[in-house]
């Protein structure tokens, strides 16, 4: 497979369209996420809907049409600006494309495991430190805990629709923003840029959670930032993957990153 430099300098000499296999593709596998999401997220809002006067497939209707129409169009808003700034599926374009793709997934294939795994020790250890005070309750091992087989789906949204959404989408969006402002003499976003879309990104991936949060507890200023921050550190990692080796390898590392915190720490806390 081609070097991440050279692909990325094909990237911008490339036609202003939208590969419509590569969206199917991604929209098919965002679909695939949601439903795969749907049993963890009953779990944890199980009491909530009891109390609901709206019937449940109803509300599950609503929210998989909602999901469609969302990735729908965020898919590609991504795909399209991402050739402008030269963020890439490398590996899924790659293949699409009948070029070698399986030395390229090796060589990324263990440090988005092992970066997703960090993330996911970094996310409990700050949860700790946030928890050890007593004024803010544990997030990673809240009172209402899924069954790991249900984690293990939700990880799938997590590195799927999630990834599509906060980095193909938001954090190309950003990028490409900061990108009309300022470029480099080359054409290419600036490090400084890619480094603020990756945070900006990440903080808003962390503000995103808040809602079920809210529903499962009383926010406090503490417990807003505790959120925010532990969203944010899988969000500069993941963010980061995809700058430097695409959004699959940002993929790989959040779901393992999930699969630690929703299936691994689950049946830990069970022993």
């Amino acid at each position: 497979m081609q070097s991440k430099s050279k692909t990325k300098k094909k990237s911008f000499i490339s036609k202003d369209t939208v590969n419509w296999k590569l969206y199917l593709i991604l929209l098919g596998a965002c679909i695939f996420g949601t439903l795969a999401v749907l049993p963890y997220t009953l779990t944890l809002q199980g009491g909530l809907l009891e109390n609901s006067t709206v019937p449940l497939y109803f509300i599950l209707a609503a929210q998989i049409i909602q999901s469609i129409v969302l990735f729908s169009v965020t898919i590609f808003i991504g795909l399209l600006l991402s050739k402008k700034v030269g963020l890439e599926l490398p590996i899924l374009e790659g293949w699409l494309g009948g070029r070698e793709v399986k030395n390229y997934l090796k060589s990324v294939l263990g440090i988005s495991i092992g970066l997703g795994i960090l993330a996911s020790i970094m996310i409990i250890g700050i949860d700790y430190l946030f928890s050890s005070t007593g004024l803010t309750s544990s997030i990673v091992m809240a009172q209402i805990i899924p069954p790991a087989w249900q984690g293990l789906l939700s990880s799938f949204y997590g590195g799927i629709n999630e990834e599509i959404l906060l980095r193909l989408f938001l954090m190309t969006l950003i990028t490409w923003i900061i990108f009309k402002i300022r470029k480099t003499e080359e054409g290419y976003p600036t490090h400084t840029g890619m480094w603020l879309a990756i945070i900006l990104a990440a903080l808003i991936f962390g503000m995103g959670h808040l809602p079920m949060v809210m529903a499962l507890a009383t926010l406090t200023p503490l417990l807003v930032m505790k959120v925010i921050i532990l969203n944010a550190v899988g969000g500069i990692i993941f963010g980061w993957l995809y700058w430097k080796k695409g959004l699959e390898s940002a993929m790989i590392s959040h779901f393992s990153a999930d699969i630690v915190l929703h299936v691994a720490l689950p049946l830990v806390a069970v022993i």
